[in-house]
């Protein structure tokens, strides 16, 4: 009996090991589509194709969806399904762009052609986006301290509550990244041909516009909060109040986080990613671990849920110092 239950756990843990294995092969080769997915935004919204972009994510998210249903819910493939619809998906927002590009017979303003390598601009790029690399390297470890601190201090429910607003955050903060993403082309574009004034015009509108979203999305948080963690939580009246709180206190960064986001994006497109580079390394790595690390001593559970509102705010007193001696380089305060 006991040799049977041995050979059983050994190919247990043998299929367990293959699935993992296929998934990191299937993951893996959908990293490269994915990358060209994201790049492709980029070269949508300097051609002048925004909507055409658009569709492209659209058609790549439709496409997961669908997939997702036939193979995990119809063929029953289950994690390996889903990471194969993800994988195709990535091929039709990131492979499909290709076709586009190459077909010089198209309006775009852009197209590929041969090129040749040329390290220097491969080296700046490569600096220019350091601040988007800061950001994604810092996520991991701050949520490391947020899954550490809400255990202890509020157990599972603590982790759950923190999982939902994850989820409904990303709803608003698209928005301002959405923007911040697709104005920096433009801010870009104007600041190479010397326009300083229209570069001065996008920098004053932005600012208003989002200072208006931010207000505007703040309140319409507030209120949606408890009909969103009704949906997820609605199961448990206990963890429905903490995730409806805590919703409400995180929702307060919404206020500030729009122009941080953009001053990093529009440091991006002037060329200056050192500076881009220290905001979001601010912003999103030592800001938060601070506030993690200090707020949850005076304040208890509600520390953790003020923890990104403080470091927006400090990140706010350097990006407002950044826009303040930066234009002396770069004149876009002034038309």
């Amino acid at each position: 009996m006991k040799k049977h239950l041995r050979v059983l756990r050994t190919l247990f843990v043998k299929d367990i090991v293959d699935m993992f294995k296929n998934l990191n092969v299937l993951l893996m080769l959908a990293l490269p589509p994915f990358a060209l997915q994201n790049m492709f935004q980029s070269f949508f919204v300097t051609a002048e194709k925004p909507l055409l972009g658009f569709w492209f994510t659209v058609g790549a998210g439709c496409t997961n969806m669908v997939l997702d249903v036939v193979m995990v819910g119809m063929l029953h493939w289950g994690v390996e399904g889903a990471a194969l619809a993800t994988l195709i998906s990535q091929l039709v927002g990131g492979v499909l762009p290709v076709f586009y590009f190459i077909d010089h017979g198209n309006t775009s303003r852009l197209h590929l052609c041969r090129t040749q390598f040329y390290g220097r601009v491969l080296w700046d790029a490569c600096i220019n986006g350091s601040s988007e690399l800061m950001t994604n390297l810092s996520m991991s470890l701050v949520n490391i301290l947020y899954n550490f601190q809400l255990l202890r201090l509020a157990g599972e429910n603590g982790v759950a509550a923190y999982g939902v607003i994850m989820y409904a955050a990303f709803l608003f903060v698209a928005v301002f990244v959405g923007y911040a993403v697709g104005s920096a082309p433009i801010v870009s574009f104007h600041y190479g041909a010397r326009n300083h004034a229209e570069v001065h015009n996008l920098y004053q509108k932005s600012l208003r516009l989002i200072a208006v979203v931010a207000v505007s999305m703040t309140a319409a948080s507030m209120v949606l909060i408890p009909y969103v963690a009704r949906i997820f939580v609605g199961y448990d009246a206990q963890l429905l109040a903490l995730t409806s709180r805590a919703f409400r206190l995180y929702a307060l960064s919404f206020l500030i986080m729009g122009f941080n986001v953009y001053a990093s994006s529009f440091f991006t497109a002037l060329g200056d990613g050192v500076t881009s580079a220290l905001i979001s390394f601010l912003r999103t790595l030592v800001f938060q671990l601070a506030a993690l690390l200090l707020l949850p001593a005076l304040w208890g559970i509600d520390g953790v849920w003020l923890a990104v509102t403080a470091a927006e705010l400090a990140a706010l007193a350097v990006s407002v110092y950044m826009f303040v001696t930066k234009d002396q380089k770069f004149h876009y305060r002034h038309a």
